[in-house]
């Protein structure tokens, strides 16, 4: 059962998302490619030399811990020049450190935004400074792309243009989070750890498959892949998910209006999709991939599926019986049957009606059942529509951040995943389990959704924190 309270609270925001649409094709295109290298450790470790160069702007002594603030050019705007505007193409981070480190370990977490959490104050909060407070772990707070200073001028709060720039933040925050690593390496300090909320989540979980060591990884609210949060979660604001309660969240219409305008979306797009829900089962993208294909002869069945007879204008479903009990014998009699009823009903449509009381009510009738017969028609053109928009989504989605296509942690055991039980931005129960990706990662259920659990369960979220950087540092830094 989804939890009242996040349906309450999409009900009263008003954010929309990706209203410029899927991006820019050839964008799109680029991104399919980098995603293959990305989701390789081994060659994505590689798009970020140890080296790379951080400058630091701020470095000052405050009264309970020393505050660090800096900047780099995205490693990600490297690989695909001209995606990034020039506001999301620098990096910017805060580090909340102590005074003075007390013992031979340095533990410092990286924090990665949820939806919304622009600039440093909310995480710094919340989590670095009772961190640093409560177990003497530092943090390193990273600002979003498209987040705070890193937002583009055009674009309102948090409202991402294009599907394409949630893809960018994702890869570009994969390859920040091992510049930022890297600069830790260097500074001596360690056990390392990322972590995030909601989105951050997701996202800290993306980064800490690319890192060749162990590391601690504390993905909050978040799971398997991002599709469900789009598509059946309170994202969605589909009609035909039945889960959706976040009406109005994304244009739907816009999105289907360019899939159908631009055919390198069915044509290149859908056949670079891989999703591993497929590899497991047989999904709902797979069947809305075959019915768009199969999608002319399909609407020809149909019509003829819901046919007048041609003696008594009684409709017949496919090879059932009508009202006198009687069947089509064969599928050749059946086809025979229903292509002279629609011989018979095309002549009616054009023969006026007769004289008589009785011959007055069959006409009329015959015209009630043609008119049914269009909307069946339009109905069915309508929601294979938007059904083949809300596919496309979710294999997107699931083709970009889907953790099975990724690589697994060098260490799944230092894994501490915190979820809500009735969530209904993060739908979990029709997706692959990141238990069953990551064997050996702990899985830790709060009674709460998912507003309930960010307003009111930072401390769960701390603790696990803390007993993920332990973990790490009693096994490798002792």
């Amino acid at each position: 059962m989804v939890s009242k309270l996040d349906v309450l609270s999409r009900g009263i925001i008003t954010s929309r998302y990706f209203t410029k649409g899927w991006g820019n094709p050839g964008y799109l295109r680029s991104l399919f490619k980098w995603r293959q290298i990305i989701s390789d450790r081994d060659q994505c470790f590689k798009l970020v030399p140890p080296d790379y160069p951080i400058t630091i702007d701020k470095d000052e002594q405050q009264a309970h811990c020393r505050i660090i603030e800096g900047h780099f050019r995205s490693p990600f705007s490297e690989l695909i020049p001209g995606i990034m505007s020039k506001e999301v193409e620098t990096a910017r981070f805060q580090a909340v450190f102590p005074k003075k480190w007390t013992g031979p370990q340095k533990p410092v977490v990286i924090h990665l935004a949820g939806t919304g959490d622009h600039f440093y104050w909310r995480r710094r909060t919340l989590m670095a400074r009772p961190l640093l407070k409560e177990a003497g772990i530092g943090s390193i707070i990273l600002e979003n792309p498209y987040y705070g200073l890193r937002k583009p001028k055009q674009q309102l709060r948090s409202n991402l243009h294009n599907v394409s720039d949630l893809f960018v933040m994702g890869g570009a925050l994969v390859l920040e989070s091992l510049a930022l690593l890297h600069w830790c390496e260097r500074e001596g300090l360690g056990p390392l750890g990322l972590t995030g909320i909601s989105m951050g989540g997701h996202m800290a979980s993306l980064a800490a498959t690319n890192w060749p060591k162990p590391i601690a990884l504390i993905p909050c609210l978040s799971w398997s892949t991002a599709s469900t949060a789009f598509t059946t979660g309170v994202m969605s604001g589909c009609v035909v998910v039945a889960e959706g309660v976040m009406s109005g969240a994304i244009p739907w219409k816009l999105l289907q209006e360019q899939y159908r305008s631009d055919t390198t979306f069915e044509q290149e797009f859908v056949q670079r999709i891989h999703s591993p829900e497929n590899d497991r089962k047989n999904t709902a993208f797979m069947a809305g991939q075959e019915f768009a294909r199969s999608y002319p002869s399909s609407l020809q069945e149909m019509q003829t599926h819901w046919n007048v007879s041609a003696n008594n204008g009684v409709i017949h479903n496919g090879g059932h019986s009508d009202k006198t009990g009687n069947s089509d014998k064969t599928n050749h009699n059946n086809k025979d049957a229903l292509g002279s009823s629609t011989d018979a009903a095309t002549k009616k449509e054009q023969v006026p009606p007769p004289h008589g009381g009785g011959s007055k009510k069959r006409w009329g009738d015959d015209m009630m059942q043609q008119l049914k017969r269009r909307l069946v028609d339009l109905t069915e053109s309508h929601t294979e529509q938007r059904e083949t928009a809300l596919n496309f989504m979710a294999g997107m989605m699931d083709e970009f951040t889907h953790l099975g296509n990724f690589s697994i942690p060098v260490d799944p055991n230092l894994i501490v995943i915190v979820v809500a039980k009735s969530d209904a931005y993060i739908p979990r129960d029709s997706v692959i389990s990141l238990k069953e990706l990551w064997p050996g990662a702990q899985v830790r259920v709060l009674d709460a959704g998912h507003i309930g659990a960010f307003l009111f369960k930072q401390h769960t979220f701390r603790q696990a924190i803390i007993d993920s950087m332990k973990m790490l540092g009693d096994k490798y830094y002792s």
